[in-house]
This record gives structure tokens, sequence and C-alpha cells, in this order.
């Protein structure tokens, strides 16, 4: 009846609209223009509209954000290399090194000179939120436990590059400075952009690698941080000095710099302090914090661009005086973060990347100069910090790791020499010279970090272990719970290997956005309900932690580091899939170089009746059953897959007879009698099972 009433209403309102367009049609004058004067077709008239400055910027953020996630995931997955090194090559190429190379109109329509202005001020919003965020990671807290070790490696990886940088620029100046800008300025450029480090491409390394709780780890961060401060303090004095032009104006304009540092330090920061208690306990900012929290950020970074200091420097500030207590730094990174570096960022890198010309390095004197760039930044920053660390009373392996560490340059490199392309110090071809650099440094960090572990640790590799006994198992989890099922079950799996198991709980989280203490905390949590587990059967459990994005490739890389012979992972069917070994299950299948165990778990509890499905008397899986058998009490029954085959029928519709699977608390079944059989299709499992995928199928 509402349908029929729906439609009635909808007809009468046509015939009435219709019956007005007729009489208004009388009032028109004789001759009247079209609102669309573009009279050649449908597809030109499209073509103007996207050209619009409002519809291009959309189109080219859809673009640059599409292609620099594309980028990322094949240099983090394929290539091992941290997300941002793929969008920062994802901009170059779509500047005029590739695709203006070799498609110029396309560039020409997708990024016309008309329309960079827009995206230049949309990539400056993004960096000024970044920075905001790399300040509030900033932990000064950890320089006071190695603070005279690290400020000794930190201001040693910047004198020594910077020394060398200015030493450099005196024998390329003519050569590379553009006209009208000074020695002082252009050398004070080149020696600042040989030293920094980048600070939240290294934390990701450290993270990646497992090495953030290590001394090394703690090491390399105090130093960076360190590095972090001087360098911006640096940078906001030399482009003081290159925007000045006299003596007098750049002493006025620090002079103000230090008042409105101390501003930040003594009345912003404690009325951030302040809002940070309230909120320690609260899940969400209110708008009205966030929005003062902005307005701090926006007027800190105002400030610092009208005193003549960039305002990139006043919203890092912004960021070190948030408060570190309570939770107000993780409600504020979680509102602006993904934003900032997802959206933000990619758009500067395309703008570096229309600025990086390789294509102007068109003879062998400037690839020479290149090199020259490349082994002096790496001799400064890598054997300057080494040496530095050696000094303070580190290993050689310690010493050399962190000098590569503190070799990263990455973003921040980029954003520094942005800032020296804006003010003019940095023409087009000494910029694309120094942005190669920081890409090449920057991809060297993590095979240098192997080929000094692989060189200090061969003699400890060479000499032979006797682990042929033991039983390496590692429980691979992501929920609590499941990491508990898990562990009972290697526990059941070892049998009479009980005294010579190896078991390793692996727990890996993506988020790589939380502070130190809250990932100690998080560890803690996600362990807690293994460890009482552990405690309460009698096992030793090594709990290892790890933080990345790659988790398959985490899970099959750690277990074949540690030379495990079986892999236990919990089963999840994926959002649109039935299968239980779809998704990353598979590519861990794949991959993997251990037996792999895949539980569905339907209520796992106890073991007190196994069943063991085989097809043939030779199957690998009678042979993995052996070592259950030993558990005291516990009872396997083995039954052969043609066994539980029946008629579908209507009141059976299945194939595979779940009334013999039932009374089962536990069922394993090699994996491929589990696809061929089609158990996917049962529409409820009887009861828990355990996939085996063994090395040679």
């Amino acid at each position: 009846m509402n349908t029929i009433a729906y439609l009635a209403t909808l007809l009468l309102f046509l015939l009435v609209a219709y019956f007005i367009l007729q009489l208004g049609k009388t009032l028109e004058p004789s001759t009247i223009l079209s609102l669309n004067p573009n009279q050649d077709g449908l597809l030109p008239e499209i073509l103007k509209k996207v050209k619009h400055p409002i519809a291009l910027l959309f189109l080219q953020i859809l673009i640059v954000a599409a292609f620099a996630r594309i980028l990322g995931y094949v240099f983090s997955r394929k290539l091992k290399q941290p997300n941002v090194m793929g969008e920062i090559v994802a901009g170059i190429m779509l500047g005029p090194s590739l695709l203006g190379y070799y498609f110029p109109e396309m560039m020409n329509e997708i990024f016309p000179p008309s329309s960079l202005g827009n995206l230049s001020t949309f990539s400056q919003v993004g960096l000024i939120l970044f920075m905001f965020i790399i300040g509030m990671e900033l932990d000064l807290k950890v320089l006071k436990s190695k603070v005279h070790s690290a400020i000794l490696i930190s201001h040693a990886s910047i004198i020594f590059p910077f020394g060398l940088g200015m030493a450099l620029s005196y024998f390329i100046y003519q050569e590379f400075a553009p006209q009208n800008i000074s020695f002082l300025s252009f050398s004070l450029f080149i020696g600042i952009s040989m030293s920094i480090t980048a600070f939240p491409v290294l934390a990701r390394i450290l993270q990646e690698r497992n090495l953030t709780r290590t001394p090394l780890g703690a090491m390399v961060l105090t130093c960076a941080a360190a590095d972090d401060i001087t360098a911006w303090i640096l940078l906001a004095i030399i482009v003081t000095i290159a925007k000045a032009g006299s003596l007098g104006i750049a002493l006025f304009t620090i002079g103000l710099s230090i008042v409105y540092i101390l501003t930040m330090i003594f009345v912003v920061a404690p009325f951030l302090a302040r809002l940070g208690t309230i909120y320690i306990s609260r899940e969400n900012l209110t708008k009205t914090a966030v929005a003062m929290i902005l307005l701090i950020l926006l007027g800190s970074s105002f400030t610092t661009e009208v005193i003549g200091i960039h305002a990139l420097f006043g919203a890092f500030l912004a960021g070190v005086v948030m408060p570190s207590e309570g939770n107000l730094k993780k409600l504020v990174a979680e509102k602006i973060e993904d934003v900032a570096v997802i959206l933000f960022l990619p758009v500067f890198f395309v703008i570096t990347g229309l600025r990086t010309q390789i294509t102007l390095l068109n003879d062998g004197h400037l690839w020479y100069t290149l090199g020259l760039v490349v082994l002096i930044a790496v001799i400064g920053k890598f054997f300057g910090s080494a040496i530095a660390a050696r000094y303070s009373g580190a290993s050689w392996e310690e010493s050399l790791s962190i000098g590569a560490l503190m070799n990263t340059r990455g973003l921040m490199e980029l954003v520094v020499l942005n800032i020296g392309y804006e003010l003019g110090i940095l023409g087009p071809e000494i910029f694309s010279i120094f942005v190669l650099m920081a890409l090449i440094t920057t991809l060297s960090t993590g095979p240098v970090l192997d080929l000094i572990q692989n060189v200090f640790t061969r003699n400890t590799l060479s000499s032979p272990q006797k682990t042929e006994n033991k039983l390496g198992i590692v429980v691979a989890f992501a929920q609590d719970r499941m990491g508990k099922v898990l562990v009972r079950l290697a526990y059941a799996l070892s049998g009479n290997q009980k005294k010579s198991l190896n078991l390793t709980a692996l727990h890996i989280s993506p988020n790589d956005t939380l502070s130190s203490d809250e990932l100690q905390k998080y560890k803690e949590t996600s362990f807690e309900s293994i460890t009482d587990t552990a405690k309460e059967i009698g096992l030793n459990v090594r709990l290892e932690y790890r933080i990345t994005d790659n988790i398959t490739y985490e899970i099959v890389n750690f277990t074949k580091q540690i030379d495990s012979q079986i892999l236990l992972i919990g089963a999840a069917k994926p959002l649109f899939s039935r299968s239980y070994t779809g998704g990353r299950i598979k590519s861990i299948l794949s991959y993997s170089t251990a037996t792999v165990g895949v539980l569905i778990d339907q209520g796992l509890e106890n073991y007190d009746r196994v069943a063991i499905i085989y097809n043939d008397p030779s199957d690998e899986i009678l042979r993995f059953s052996e070592k259950i058998r030993s558990l005291k009490g516990l009872k396997s029954t083995q039954i052969r897959m043609s066994d539980l085959i029946q008629p579908e029928t209507d009141l059976n519709p299945d194939t595979i007879s779940i009334a013999k699977l039932r009374p089962f608390s536990l069922v394993i079944i090699d994996i491929r009698l589990w696809e061929e059989n089609e158990f996917e299709k049962l529409d409820l499992l009887p009861t828990s099972f355990l996939l085996v995928r063994f090395l040679h199928t």
C-alpha cells in the first residue's frame, strides 16, 4: 500500500512539474542565450572541466596517493625497504626524470605549471602536520640515560659531515651556486644537507629489525634525537642568515627566535601540559581541545615564518613541547597522522620529484660530482658516527652499526633540500644530485647493516651448535586466546620430546605509531596469558614481539632464522572468502621452510581424543602423529579418508560424515586431503582441525 501511495505521489509531482514548465516557456523571450556555449560535444566539455583548478588538484592527489602506495608496497614487501623510500621514488618517477622525459605531453596535462602553486601549498600544509608529528615523536627523556655518549656521537655525526660539506662547497660553488647567492649561504646549506639524519626512517628500520629495545637501538634513537634537535636549530640559524642579507638583520632575527623559543617552552608548554592532564583518562579529545592544539600549531608555524625562519621549524617545536605525560600525544597523532602521511606527504614527494631532474646530469662530470657527494656524505656521517661511538666505548660491531643507521637521511633530507631550493640557494642540478644522494644513502642502510652483522657473526655461525636433538616450534599469534591455545597445542605435539622442546611465541603488531612506553605495556599485555599458561604446564617459552606491516614476511623469515622445524598459526577466514587457507595464510604456506600447522579452533581445550586422518599408510601425517601418541593419557585414532566419505542425500547433503568426526576434540589432517576433499564446504565444522603442510608438499 505504501509503494502505491509513493508511486502515485511521484507521478502527480511529475505531471505538475511538466505543466509548470510548459507554462513557463510562454514567458521566455524570443532569443535566449545557451548556458553551455560549447557545442563541440560531451568529451571536450568533460576534459575542460577536468582542467578546472579544483578538479585538477583532486586528480593530481588521486594519482599521487595511489602511485605512492603502490611503490611503497613494492619497496616494503619486495625490496625490504621502508615505505617512505618507495613513495620518494614514486615522486621522482612522476616528475621530469621519467614521466616528463618519456611522456612530456602527459606530464604537462597532469601537472601543468599553472597548477603547481596549488599543489605546493597543499604539500606545505601536509609538511607542517608531519613535522608536528615528528616533534611529538622525539622523547627528550631518552637523552638523560646516555646523554654523554649520545651527544658526543650525534655532534660528531654533524660536525664531520658539516665540515666536509663546507670544504666541498669551495670546489663546486662557482659551477653550481645560483647567481647572487653568497658563498656563506651556499656553503652552510651544503654543510647542513650533509649532516641530516632521518629520525622517522631510522626509527622504522629499528622497529622492523626488532632493535628498538636493544642497547644498540636505545643508543641510536638517543643519538638521532640529539642529532635532530641540533640539526634543526642549526638549520633555523642558517635560514635566518641566508634570508637576512646583513649581520644586523640576522642578529635581530635570532633575537626574535630566542624570544619565540622561550615563549613556547615557558608559556605554551605549561598550557599544553595542563591540557594533557585533563585528557589523561579520556578516550577521545573534544573538538575544542583539538581546535586549540591546531591553533597553537598553526600559530607557531606562522610566527617562525614571519620572524624569518621557516614555518616547518615552528611546527616541529610545537610538537616537541607537547607534554609526554598522559595520552595527549597519542590522541592528537591518531587524529592527524594518517591524513598527513597517506594524503599530504606523497604530494610533497611529487613536488620534490618535479624539481628533481636527473636528466640534467647529462655528462660524466655531473655523475662524477654525484659520486663525490655520496662519498663525502658517507665518510662524514658513517665514519664520523662510528669513530665517535668507538671512542665512547662501543664495540666495533656496534660502532659500525651506529654509523650505518646515522647515515640514513630519507625524508628529512628532502625537507632541508626543498627549503634550500625555495630560498634559491640550491640550483636544479645540485638539488637533483643531493636528492639522489639521500636516496642512495638511505637505501643502503639495510644492506650495510646486514653486511656488518654477517661479518661479525661469521665465526659464531661457523662453530656448530648441538641443536640436532632439539625440537623447535614457533607459535605465531595475533589474538591473546589463540596464542594460549597454540602454546598448549605445541606442548601436546612435542610428545616425548618435551625436555628438548624449544618453544617461541611470536606476536607481531602492524601498529608503528606507539611510543616506547606504550610498546612495553602492549608487549607485556600481549604475552600475559601465554606466560601464565607456560607456568601452569611447566614450560619455558621464549617471547618475541615484532612491529612490521609485512606480517607474512616477518613470520616466515623469523621461523627460518631460528631454524625451527614447526610453525603453528591460527586460522581465520578472510572477509570475502570461505577459505581457511587463503590470504595471508596461503602466503605463509607457500614460503615457509618449516612444517606448518594451521589450527581451526572450535573451542579446543583438551586432547583426550585426537583423530588422525590419512589416505595411505605411507602418508607423512602418520609419522607426524607418532610424537603425539607418547603423551600420557592421550587417545588418538587413525581414520582412513575413504571411511569418511558418504553418499550425498537430501538428509545428508555433505559428502563427509560429520557424525564420525564429532566425538573427537581435535582432528589432524594433511592440508592436501583437506583441500582435495573440500572440507571447507561443510556448513559447520564438527570440531577443531589442525591442517598440516609438510615440506615435501
